[in-house]
């Protein structure tokens, strides 16, 4: 569903009368950048979108996806598993940070090339998630 902006609306959840889960766990004591179990970096979805410059790109360079991925690197995340989607998406990527400032980063830096649109989700481990509601 588009705004008139065009923009999609804000998600958030119906279990929690409207208000983003972030903005709920976060009143519990949550932060996204606590260190997960055994060390492990916190995880980050990026969803993006191809600009038609962004699938000329990709069509004159496959490699160049698996170039933006050492970059990625580079700016301190990782990618940890990565799928070309079919719907509104064209790629998922599956993304470790230390931070949200890390991630951030990646965002924009992506963003800024204008070959891409993304949108950036934090992903809580379902057990972490449950044990905050205890």
């Amino acid at each position: 569903m588009l705004e008139e902006s065009g923009r999609r609306p804000r998600e958030t959840g119906a279990a929690t009368g409207g208000t983003p889960l972030a903005t709920v766990l976060g009143s519990w004591g949550w932060t996204p950048q606590a260190p997960r179990k055994g060390g492990k970096l916190p995880t980050y979805i990026l969803l993006s979108t191809l600009s038609p410059h962004g699938v000329g790109t990709l069509k004159a360079n496959p490699s160049r996806l698996l170039e933006v991925n050492d970059e990625i690197e580079q700016m301190g995340a990782r990618v940890v598993d990565q799928w070309a989607v079919l719907g509104p998406y064209d790629f998922v990527n599956i993304v470790e940070a230390p931070d949200e400032k890390t991630i951030a980063r990646v965002s924009m830096e992506l963003a800024a090339r204008g070959t891409a649109h993304f949108q950036t989700l934090t992903a809580i481990p379902v057990e972490e998630f449950l044990s905050v509601l205890k």
